[in-house]
């Protein structure tokens, strides 16, 4: 592991999936008690995830006093013990349309779903593959859903081929949408995950933060895939654990132990050790 934090931060913001969270989307009793011994020392932690609102109880007892977290990349504030919409940050109707006739005609048999404030919906090609994709939901043609009501304030939209490489599927979409929409991915098969223009994980943690007055410099980031990428550039120090996205190693000088290894936790047991509390240094 590469530790160089000497600085206490005052907000830790980690992703969930991956970083965070064991296999099976798990929270360690390690990771559990280096959290809650951030709480203690004054330390706020925020998650910040793509996974959208209906996702977020299984790890509700973890979320600290404040019970917010930043959900769908950046779409959605929520507050988690309430179960209640803070904020969000929707697409707009005509260019969410514009992105998904962009993508159809570039990559044939792409198929689409809807994150949205009342709870999701897809398209009747889009393969319910994911846990949570029985929850009672709308399936209809995404020209349908849009017109009619059902996604209103449509905050993610989701994106699926059945078989190209997920990074050549992102660059694709990119190329020929990326001027309409943030277009990222964080799973290990072809999803793509997309948000308003500008609404990024580091966008809405930035607005979270300027409430708090809270610098960015002041921020400890952690993550592990293409999605937590600007919030990993914005924060003050970061860290991609071990088992990320090779481009996400590349592009974060510190690195950590894999999130099996309780990645997370083992920097922030040796930040609590080594910086007593009111460091700034």
């Amino acid at each position: 592991m590469t530790t160089t934090t000497r600085r206490r931060p005052r907000l830790i913001a980690t992703d969930l999936d991956g970083t965070l969270l064991c296999t099976g989307g798990t929270v360690s009793e390690r990771t559990a008690a280096a959290l809650a011994a951030a709480e203690a020392a004054g330390i706020q932690v925020v998650f910040v995830t793509g996974r959208p609102p209906r996702w977020m109880q299984q790890v509700s007892p973890h979320i600290g006093g404040h019970g917010v977290a930043i959900c769908s990349n950046g779409g959605a504030i929520v507050d988690v013990r309430r179960g209640e919409l803070l904020e969000t940050f929707p697409l707009a109707v005509a260019d969410t349309l514009t992105v998904i006739t962009t993508l159809r005609a570039e990559l044939p048999g792409t198929a689409f779903a809807f994150e949205h404030p009342r709870g999701w919906a897809r398209e009747p090609g889009y393969e319910l593959r994911m846990w949570g994709d029985d929850e009672e939901h709308a399936v209809a043609p995404a020209e349908e859903l849009l017109a009619d009501g059902r996604v209103d304030g449509l905050f993610k939209l989701l994106a699926k081929h059945p078989d190209l490489d997920p990074d050549e599927f992102l660059a694709r979409a990119r190329r020929v949408a990326g001027h309409l929409a943030e277009i990222t991915r964080s799973a290990p098969v072809p999803l793509l995950e997309i948000s308003s223009l500008g609404v990024t994980k580091a966008s809405t943690l930035a607005s979270w933060c300027r409430e708090q007055g809270i610098d960015r410099s002041e921020v400890l980031a952690f993550g592990d895939m293409p999605n937590d990428l600007e919030m990993l550039a914005w924060a003050g120090s970061s860290y991609a654990v071990a088992n990320a996205h090779p481009e996400v190693l590349a592009a974060v000088a510190q690195h950590t132990v894999s999130n099996e290894q309780d990645g997370v936790a083992a920097v922030v047991e040796e930040l609590l050790l080594s910086t007593p509390q009111g460091s700034n240094s």
